[in-house]
């Protein structure tokens, strides 16, 4: 027995050693990189990745991929997918349920009034008198991994958002921001609200002052490779795209010096691929001047690509503009990455791409192929519910119809002693009659079940209990509410939900992965790589990319090739 005593007694010092032996400091080295560089492209579907590939150059969207990590089986997971959620679930880590941002804008219950995403009526413009510039982060109920990043640096880290559009500069760079700037076309130049500051920074006005959307303007959008080696498009002129003012045909090329001032003025910058040339100028111009990646702390820019978003919107995915502008903005990536890589030294920089949705093809063109697909009128079945409520209960009781979701008037309801989960069921049985519905979902549902897949999971996601509606509505594949030209977005089907997501740079390992990875689990891969706090409200998962950390070179550092 003693033989045994001794043995068992061995055998635990040696347990107890192993439970107490202190856990290994943090690698030494380069600890976190200099700069983070968010880029998000509006409107990229997964597949534009390989179907332009071969007309890619090597130093844009190519080189992410041969060198960096690539999350090929990304998908968002919520509806709508719609800019405004897309970002704000990017960058703060969870969906529309938790951060708030519902859609770009909804019905607000409490005022009765359509409240836009990054509204904010107590500030003002900066730069600008429009109502463009009255814009922040306001509406956002959580905080981003921006937010956590500057109040993890006691406030040292540098954080800046710039977009042609305002919600794509604002949400991504969350509360806590230096500064954010948006395209106003009125002015002609970014602008920004006194959330952030009080007057633009001089380079900033320096940077306006050049007029650089009217020199873009003042020239031909002609396709950048002749036109015949566009194959990957269908014929540049057919009856899918939109024709502009001032035009006959969608066809190249595009005179636009002509055709601007008959289509939104500077603002159609928007809506060619020089809005994306627009977009790196001003990139490059503030990670200079602000000296971004040369302080002590990891600063972080959170650039948004909106141009490739009006394109499809007009024009579609299979377009020869579509191709186009992603052949053009392949080379705008290149030159924002070199230049990236000269500021802070290769290998200083993190980077990741990524999409805030994607697009279906036109439903008109799948019409053609004889493919199920097809339009709706939203005007049409928000009246005949309107009809159909007032015969049922002498009133309609429906104040709006927005984003696929029914509000109902709460006050009537009450004055009529009607039980909310009654008329939210009557709503859902009318709705769910009409041609091409696919799926109704109430509020009284959506509180009270849990769902784990599929189109009812993603509503769910969606779904705020103080911002949405009260009975949710789903169509069925490929039918949309929009002209019969150009795409739209906003679906839980994969040709909405499937983006590429690219990480590349500061100790990110080479590969690629065809997991199941969301789109939340962006602000946790940055969290966990950065040792901070994740989101307040963020959801995601780390993705496993980084590259074991070992000290950088004094040839890297410097940003000269050994």
């Amino acid at each position: 027995m003693k033989k045994y005593s001794v043995l068992f007694l061995l055998l635990s010092s040696l347990v107890v050693n192993a439970q107490t032996k202190p856990a290994a400091p943090p690698a030494k080295g380069t600890t976190k990189p200099k700069l983070i560089v968010g880029i998000v492209i509006d409107q990229m579907r997964y597949d534009y990745i390989y179907r332009f590939w071969d007309k890619f150059g090597n130093d844009g969207f190519k080189k992410l991929v041969n060198q960096g990590y690539f999350c090929k089986n990304t998908n968002f997971n919520y509806v709508p997918t719609y800019t405004g959620p897309g970002h704000a679930s990017i960058y703060t880590g969870t969906t529309p349920a938790v951060h708030g941002i519902i859609a770009n804008d909804w019905f607000d219950k409490t005022t009765g009034k359509n409240m836009y995403c990054s509204e904010d009526a107590a500030v003002t413009g900066v730069g600008t008198t429009a109502k463009e510039g009255k814009r922040s982060p306001v509406n956002m109920l959580t905080t981003t991994i921006t937010d956590e990043l500057r109040i993890s640096s006691n406030m040292k880290s540098k954080v800046i958002g710039i977009a042609l559009k305002d919600r794509s500069a604002i949400l991504p760079a969350g509360h806590t921001a230096n500064a954010a700037y948006w395209f106003d076309g009125s002015v002609g130049g970014f602008i920004s609200s006194t959330y952030y500051m009080n007057e633009l920074p001089a380079y900033v006005q320096a940077f306006n002052k050049k007029e650089l959307p009217k020199k873009y303007l003042s020239q031909a959008w002609n396709t950048l490779l002749p036109i015949e080696q566009y194959t990957e498009s269908v014929a540049d002129d057919n009856k899918y795209e939109f024709v502009a003012k001032g035009e006959t045909k969608p066809v190249f090329p595009h005179n636009l010096q002509a055709l601007y001032e008959k289509n939104g003025g500077l603002g159609m910058i928007r809506s060619t691929p020089f809005g994306n040339t627009l977009t790196k100028d001003f990139a490059m111009e503030i990670i200079k001047n602000e000296n971004m990646g040369k302080g002590t702390a990891t600063d972080f820019l959170a650039v948004s690509f909106s141009s490739p978003d009006y394109i499809g919107h007009l024009y579609g995915p299979n377009s020869v503009e579509q191709e186009d502008d992603y052949l053009r903005l392949d080379l705008e990536l290149a030159e924002l990455l070199t230049f990236i890589e000269i500021q802070v030294g290769k290998g200083n920089a993190l980077v990741f791409l990524t999409a805030d949705h994607a697009a279906p093809e036109v439903p008109a063109y799948l019409m053609d192929l004889k493919v199920p697909a097809g339009y709706l009128n939203e005007d049409k079945l928000f009246s005949d519910l309107k009809k159909y409520m007032a015969k049922t209960y002498g009133d309609s009781l429906v104040l709006s119809y927005s984003n696929q979701q029914v509000f109902l008037n709460q006050q009537v309801m009450e004055n009529k002693k009607l039980m909310p989960q009654q008329v939210q069921e009557e709503v859902a049985n009318f709705v769910i009659k009409q041609e091409h519905v696919s799926e109704v979902l109430t509020a009284t549902t959506l509180n009270n079940a849990q769902f784990t897949e599929g189109a009812r999971y993603l509503m769910q996601k969606g779904f705020n209990v103080k911002r949405s509606g009260d009975v949710l509505v789903n169509y069925e594949p490929a039918y949309v509410d929009f002209p019969h030209y150009g795409t739209t977005h906003g679906s839980p089907y994969s040709y909405d939900t499937h983006v590429p997501l690219l990480f590349y740079g500061w100790h990110v390992k080479r590969g690629s992965t065809t997991e199941q990875i969301y789109i939340t689990d962006i602000a946790a891969t940055l969290a966990m790589m950065l040792n901070i706090q994740f989101p307040n409200g963020s959801c995601g998962k780390p993705i496993n990319i980084s590259a074991p950390l070992h000290p950088i070179s004094k040839g890297e550092e410097s940003g000269v090739k050994k």
